[in-house]
């Protein structure tokens, strides 16, 4: 699915005519690459290339109806209270104090089970068409909070690794209640290679029980600053000594499928670093030029092919896009 072109907001008009009010808006959120390695749970960026539509709808009655989820197989719960996007709503209409509710509709364009934040790809997408139809919107930034109320949904944890940066776009650090928006040099371009494979999100999290010891806490903290560092600096020879996850990597390369092999693949094209995006099973590796990635993406699909799977390969730039609204209508 292409990114859309984000939807101007209609002209105010004068004091003495109050602004048509929308009752109906689309809202499109971008795939993500979640802890980028050494940032679990709390570091992600965007990516173009993929993403979810969310259709919602005001109505008057005070409650959140999930009406359909269209481009899955799969059964996604159609109840609000355990849909993401319902969850992200309820949380919402709760805050506000809103007595209209919201009837909408999902567009599936992330592979579930990716590693790519199709689950808080809907959550978001709903909230910034919602977002839309308040009579006093409120800033991407305010809506964080729900955000991740609708991601604990599917995850079984409250992290913004993936709302954060579906919201502001680019790279972002999401903390509990924060986010900001980390600068990245334009030419910094990522490869994301998904296999068809299913990797649960709550999988990949049962995987990482157990003892760490300190020194591997040190020494992922060292990492963490040096690719933080290296994206202000716009200095890549600290993101390439940074960009070495030290806890996550270890314990979920084995749920991934050749994962050595395809992370050397980056590696041997001159990757930043390479790791596993979200939960997995998809691998992705940072490059300072666009013609690396896109080399470095044929042979980590490739890799993947050793296995028998096909991929599918995402090449876009690490400061990628912001959800938005792609479509509208306003009352009569």
């Amino acid at each position: 699915m292409n990114a859309p072109t984000l939807l101007q907001e209609p002209m105010k008009t004068s004091s003495s005519r109050p602004a048509p009010r929308r009752v109906r808006a689309v809202a499109f959120a971008p795939a993500c690459v979640g802890n980028v390695g050494v940032g679990f749970d709390i570091l992600g960026h965007s990516m173009a290339g993929a993403g979810d539509r969310a259709e919602v709808r005001r109505i008057d009655e005070p409650v959140v109806r999930i009406a359909a989820i269209h481009g899955t197989t799969q059964d996604l719960p159609l109840d609000a209270q355990r849909n993401t996007a319902g969850v992200a709503l309820l949380a919402l209409r709760k805050a506000l104090g809103l007595r209209h509710g919201f009837e909408v509709v999902l567009h599936k364009g992330i592979a579930l089970g990716s590693g790519m934040a199709g689950s808080a790809a809907s959550c978001v997408a709903a909230l910034v068409a919602a977002n839309a139809l308040l009579e006093q919107p409120l800033p991407h930034e305010a809506l964080y909070g729900f955000a991740m109320d609708g991601e604990a949904a599917a995850s079984g944890g409250r992290h913004g690794d993936n709302v954060g940066p579906q919201l502001l776009g680019g790279l972002a650090l999401a903390t509990h209640d924060r986010v900001l928006r980390i600068p990245v040099p334009a030419g910094w371009h990522c490869a994301l290679v998904h296999p068809h494979f299913v990797l649960e999100t709550r999988k990949a999290r049962a995987a990482l029980a157990g003892h760490y010891a300190l020194g591997e806490f040190v020494a992922q903290s060292a990492n963490l600053s040096l690719l933080l560092a290296g994206c202000f600096r716009g200095d890549a020879a600290l993101v390439r000594d940074g960009l070495k996850d030290m806890l996550v990597e270890p314990r979920r390369a084995p749920l991934v499928p050749n994962f050595g092999r395809v992370k050397q693949a980056a590696l041997d094209h001159r990757a930043l670093g390479a790791s596993i995006s979200g939960g997995g099973p998809s691998v992705f590796g940072w490059f300072e030029h666009r013609a690396e990635a896109e080399a470095a993406s044929v042979a980590m699909r490739a890799a993947f092919a050793e296995t028998g799977l096909e991929s599918d390969v995402f090449v876009a730039p690490i400061d990628g896009p912001a959800a938005c609204l792609v479509d509208g209508e306003v009352a009569a």
